[in-house]
């Protein structure tokens, strides 16, 4: 039986459509004919990371990388779902470590296998780790060189500029300045330096003569050592005296002289006693006053009047 055209014609482009499907899948490092094992991975970022990425076990690839896309809850963690051929049983302990895979920053999923009894199936989820690239690695620790780097540039710019400042016209003119002022300085401290040296030299004898009446001063101070210390010994014996002597009685004595005296000034201000009445009393004072002036007037009288107070007779009656 004869197949008619039209058939043959489909069943080639069915075959043809297969081997599309197949070479597409196979560039994408999918094998359609074996059995393959799909599990997700969660991160907090992927740099570096694309679809078709490998993923490796022991150095060795098992898959790749089949999509990436953002996790559902919308926090911003990012879902990679790897596709691998599960030649070996994984535990569902394992880690799946998001690595550097060159120099260039390109990222690979590295499956750390764990120590569980249970092995994952398709569709589970491996706790995931991000390890730093080596570029992430060299800029880090480059930092601290770099840091020195700008510190070290920074001094070297502070420098440049006070040598600028140094070498400018008008420091320069300073710097003449204070040089003839130092200069200046020292003749002057050179001629004070002759001066002295001359006076002293002028004044050597007076100076001898000072020296030698020191020393007969000191001599005198120990010629005399028995006298000064007769004379301290005096002033030791009056203090001794000062201090025996009864001083508190003495001031005893004084405030209570001084107790008794005020005690009668206040009786006075009272207008106790005979003086206190004659201090204080006002009418006793007018009456004093009034028979005063009244005294005065009599005594007056008598002197002008004598007879009227005396009969006086030489030959008597």
């Amino acid at each position: 039986m004869k197949l008619k055209r039209e058939v043959k014609l489909g069943i080639l482009g069915v075959i043809a459509l297969l081997v599309f499907i197949w070479g597409i899948n196979y560039l994408k490092g999918r094998d359609l004919f074996s059995r393959q094992l799909s599990f997700f991975v969660v991160y907090e970022k992927v740099d570096g990371l694309i679809e078709s990425s490998p993923v490796t076990l022991n150095g060795v690839k098992m898959g790749q990388v089949d999509r990436i896309f953002f996790h559902p809850d919308r926090s911003g963690r990012v879902v990679v779902e790897c596709r691998v051929t599960p030649q070996l049983d994984i535990p569902d302990n394992s880690i799946a470590r998001l690595v550097g895979a060159d120099l260039l920053g390109t990222r690979e999923v590295e499956i750390t296998l764990g120590d569980s009894p249970t092995h994952i199936s398709s569709g589970d989820t491996l706790a995931g780790t991000v390890q730093a690239t080596l570029q992430e690695e060299v800029s880090r620790q480059m930092l601290p060189f770099k840091q020195q780097a700008e510190n070290l540039l920074a001094q070297i710019d502070t420098v440049l500029e006070v040598i600028q400042f140094i070498f400018s016209e008008e420091t320069q003119k300073d710097i003449t300045g204070s040089i003839s002022s130092i200069r200046l300085t020292l003749a002057n401290l050179e001629k004070t330096t002759g001066t002295v040296d001359k006076t002293l030299e002028e004044q050597s004898s007076r100076l001898a003569t000072i020296m030698e009446n020191a020393e007969s001063i000191t001599t005198n101070l120990k010629n005399n050592n028995e006298a000064i210390n007769r004379i301290i010994g005096n002033f030791a014996n009056i203090s001794d005296s000062l201090a025996t002597a009864n001083i508190a009685q003495t001031m005893h004595d004084a405030g209570k002289s001084l107790q008794s005296f005020s005690e009668i000034m206040e009786k006075i201000e009272k207008g106790e006693g005979s003086m206190g009445l004659l201090l204080n009393d006002d009418e006793l004072y007018k009456n004093l006053e009034s028979s005063s002036k009244q005294l005065d007037l009599l005594l007056e009288d008598m002197k002008k009047n004598p007879r009227n107070y005396f009969n006086i007779s030489v030959f008597g009656r």
